[in-house]
């Protein structure tokens, strides 16, 4: 039986794939020609091919190399699951001395979305637009019009809100995506934000007028089912005639004209065959802080000695690839209760919370794999004289062990070692975990190609605490000392709720709750949270690091932008879904005023 997504929901058949009737799937003629060729249709790409596409006299052609999603991935608490499938290209970062001692092979696993929505398919849909600081930085580097007072009109134009407490001036009704509560609470839930605000946090939007406080997650869910970028911006005006949607294309090279340098189309391969076509406006990359770079390289816009090694032909030497920064969340702080106040595993296995999410929009099951509530913290570690965090705090109602050890432990990158000689003895006892994710690390990363060849892997290295004086840690280390003060509070101590002091495998040599236990703890586990930014960086020609200019112009190469996250200068307060659109929708802004004057007689 076919899905109906008329109403947003499906009748039947939860495992197969969205595709007749929905979009167009015929590969265009080799003659045919678009104005703006979109590479990716993630956050930002999906962005851009609505907004672009408004414009009738417009064609606009959007290449995306997975397919189209299963109702399965509807499903807010499965969000881990589909991290590992067909939807993840699957990526892992090189090994490191300093980090990473508990993943597999002490490699991290680097989750990245491959299907029509990207990694709207595979992540958790937390709703955050960063810190207003955030984005006056990123204006004083040299990037006029990203200031806050400039995006804040584009976080409020894409969103839909119906969050019960929120800060109406900042807040808006009527974008494509929706911003609501979770409909599911945990006793735990409850109890964790009432002892962050007896610890003195008060209760915010932090998408509002201040982030620093606590707040119940704010989730991109409609009727309690995940609502990606392509349920939001693509779905609604996939019937326009001007807008070509092609699935299972992967491009494998920017076409560029040597002598005037000037993009002039895309090399992609579909069904087995290789086309070429042409833009006669713009060459647009949204493939993600991953791929836009490595397609930047194979087409020979990239650090020179780098593509001259591997044989690639330099068009533009630019420090592609050179920047990396990520947010990176720690996994040891688990806390045991005396009652059973956490989602436990009959949350997945139960028949009953399926049946209540797909016909009331409502269950356990609308949890965003666990996560629950938000926290933003200024350490004692840090030396900010604004209220500016320097840590989020991530509340689960559950726990790695949720599953038994089938599946979670996977997507967080711990071995079946660990799992077994730490979580395994507590599976059936009641806990919670408190994640933290530093927002802004010291330490900086890069990737690079691994041969010209497009079908491989780029190389990532994370370079997870590197930074020079050890910044990261203390900050970390600051911070778990005060969520522990938290936990401490009232309102969880009527549930007894204590720290599991079982020691660290591999840090039993240091007194534990020491600082030096902790960093040995931190090396260990702390795993990816997949807000990886900065691999195109924006910033002005006088800016070594910059690849593109702050109208997503790539530096010395006409018509071609990159328009997603690697085009961020720095890591956020933030999640990175929200500001990707906020990118895509002021990016379809920047084009518009670059080409409208041309349009109108």
């Amino acid at each position: 039986m076919n899905h109906d997504y008329r109403y947003g929901r499906f009748l039947w058949y939860p495992t197969r794939p969205i595709k007749s009737g929905l979009y167009n799937d015929l590969p265009p003629s080799r003659q045919e020609t678009f104005d703006f060729i979109i590479v990716g249709s993630g956050s930002s790409g999906a962005t851009l091919a609505n907004r672009l596409s408004e414009n009738t006299l417009w064609k606009v052609l959007l290449l995306e190399v997975g397919d189209v999603a299963t109702a399965l991935n509807d499903i807010p608490a499965m969000a881990p699951l589909f991290q590992k499938t067909k939807f993840d290209w699957g990526y892992v970062a090189e090994k490191e001395n300093g980090s990473c001692w508990g993943c597999p092979e002490q490699r991290m696993l680097w989750p990245r979305g491959r299907g029509l929505g990207g990694s709207t398919l595979i992540n958790f849909m937390i709703h955050v637009r960063g810190n207003p600081e955030d984005y006056n930085k990123w204006e004083a580097m040299g990037n006029p019009g990203w200031g806050y007072k400039d995006v804040l009109p584009y976080f409020m134009k894409l969103e839909d809100s119906s969050v019960e407490v929120q800060d109406g001036p900042y807040r808006h009704q009527g974008g494509y995506m929706p911003v609501t509560d979770v409909p599911y609470r945990t006793e735990a839930a409850e109890a964790f934000v009432e002892a962050a605000q007896e610890a003195g946090y008060p209760y915010v939007d932090y998408n509002g007028k201040s982030q620093m406080g606590v707040s119940f997650v704010q989730a991109n869910l409609r009727n309690g089912l995940r609502c990606s970028i392509e349920k939001a911006y693509l779905r609604p005006i996939r019937n326009r005639k001007n807008l070509k949607i092609l699935t299972n294309s992967r491009v494998i090279k920017i076409l560029i004209d040597s002598n005037t340098k000037a993009a002039t189309g895309v090399e992609f391969l579909s069904n087995r065959k290789y086309y070429k076509i042409s833009a006669q406006k713009e060459v647009i990359l949204s493939a993600g802080a991953f791929n836009s770079p490595q397609l930047l390289m194979l087409s020979g816009i990239g650090p020179k000695d780098h593509l001259e090694e591997l044989g690639i032909e330099v068009i533009k030497d630019l420090p592609v690839g050179k920047k990396l920064y990520d947010h990176i969340t720690f996994l040891g702080l688990n806390y045991l209760v005396n009652q059973p106040i956490i989602a436990t595993s009959k949350v997945y296995y139960n028949a009953s919370n399926v049946f209540d999410l797909f016909n009331k929009g409502k269950g356990p099951l609308t949890l965003l794999g666990g996560v629950e509530a938000l926290m933003y913290m200024k350490s004692n570690f840090s030396t900010s004289k604004r209220k500016y965090p320097d840590m989020e705090v991530i509340f689960l109602g559950s726990n790695v062990a949720a599953d038994k050890g089938v599946a979670f432990k996977d997507t967080v990158s711990i071995s079946s070692d660990l799992y077994n000689s730490y979580w395994r003895e507590i599976e059936d006892v009641p806990f919670f975990q408190v994640l933290l994710m530093l927002v802004h690390p010291k330490s900086v990363g890069y990737l690079k190609l691994k041969s010209k060849n497009p079908f491989h892997w780029p190389k990532f290295y994370p370079q997870y605490f590197t930074d020079e004086n050890n910044e990261d840690i203390k900050t970390f280390v600051a911070s778990i000392r005060e969520i522990n003060r938290v936990i401490k509070m009232p309102a969880l101590r009527k549930f007894k709720a204590e720290l599991y002091d079982k020691p660290m495998p591999g840090c039993e040599k240091y007194p534990f709750d020491s600082d030096a236990y902790w960093e040995c703890c931190l090396r260990t586990i702390t795993p990816t949270l997949h807000h990886q930014v900065g691999t195109c960086k924006m910033g002005p020609s006088t800016d070594k690091e910059a690849v593109v200019d702050h109208r997503l112009k790539v530096h010395g190469i006409r018509n071609l932008r990159v328009v997603d996250t690697s085009i961020i200068p720095m890591a956020l307060t933030a999640h990175t879904n929200i500001p990707a659109i906020m990118v895509g929708e002021k990016a379809a802004d920047l084009i518009k005023e670059d080409w409208m004057n041309n349009e109108v007689d």
